[in-house]
């Protein structure tokens, strides 16, 4: 099986990459400099003689995309049509990385796979258009929503607080945004079971188990440095930024236990596990 990694520089691409290769797969990996996933005739090109197609490439400054729009939806939307008629044309099949953006966050209990989309920001309006278009053109896609990624591979949240842990006594962290903590390692290993197992067209939630908040993701990062740092919760009102956060991102895995691939574990046992490797160097 041969797979092409689109948006090869970003922080899920360099683990899929590393997994693929754990796998001996043949993998060609496509950054930005040699794919302009915007481009027609590049993006066919690149799909010639593959079999399957991972799309991680995606303007995701979220608060930049409020006054940026358009340029988000090129590369969000357009890109992903461009990427989903190509492939379809081929014969490759097309895994679309879409996000827990695409949803209101006024939930209560885990969104469904099909529940109706309805973003609040221009971020998620980009990449709901483009899950839009992977579902028209094409019809062998597999969509796979994501959400709160961290990884060893770029900036990401644990990252920053394990930062701040060291340089501060006291931290303040939003307590009233809910989601799952996903290690873009366990992320990775879940898009190559799907498309090793064959699972039908449609859309999968790629997410940890559980759910907590930043404030409670905090506090386990700050416990497991053992530093004497205070976590304090506090409200999303105390850090307003240019685009609204979903207050509840918690998404369902259903779809794939219906297709017998086995959803990624609990948030905080993973955690543990991904510790090591993403903290790396990050304290002094």
């Amino acid at each position: 099986m041969r797979w092409l990694v689109v948006g090869a520089g970003g922080m899920l691409a360099h683990d899929l990459l590393d997994v693929l290769r754990g796998r001996s797969a043949s993998v060609v990996a496509a950054g930005r400099a040699e794919l302009d996933v915007t481009d027609p005739d590049a993006v066919a090109a690149a799909v010639r003689d593959v079999d399957v197609v991972v799309n991680c490439a995606a303007w995701t400054a979220v608060d930049d995309a409020e006054t940026h729009e358009a340029e988000a939806f090129a590369v969000n939307a357009t890109g992903a049509a461009l990427l989903a008629r190509a492939s379809a044309a081929a014969g490759a099949r097309l895994v679309q990385v879409s996000t827990d953006y695409v949803f209101d966050g006024r939930a209560t209990s885990p969104y469904p796979e099909d529940a109706p989309l309805g973003p609040v920001s221009a971020y998620g309006r980009t990449k709901g258009a483009g899950e839009w278009a992977v579902r028209a053109e094409a019809p062998d896609h597999l969509i796979v929503r994501t959400a709160w990624l961290y990884g060893a591979h770029g900036g990401c949240f644990p990252k920053t607080m394990a930062r701040l842990a060291a340089e501060r006594d006291e931290l303040s962290v939003v307590d009233d945004q809910v989601g799952q903590p996903t290690w873009t390692h366990d992320l990775a290993d879940l898009v190559v079971r799907l498309v090793e197992a064959q699972a039908p067209a449609g859309t999968y939630h790629g997410t940890s188990s559980g759910q907590t908040s930043w404030f409670g993701f905090t506090r386990r990062i700050v416990e497991g440095l053992g530093v004497d740092t205070r976590v304090e919760p506090t409200t999303s009102e105390a850090f307003v930024r240019p685009a609204p956060r979903p207050a509840f991102s918690v998404l369902g895995h259903d779809a794939l236990r219906a297709v017998g691939v086995e959803p990624i574990g609990e948030w905080d046992a993973r955690w543990e596990v991904a510790a090591p490797a993403v903290l790396a160097g990050e304290v002094a």
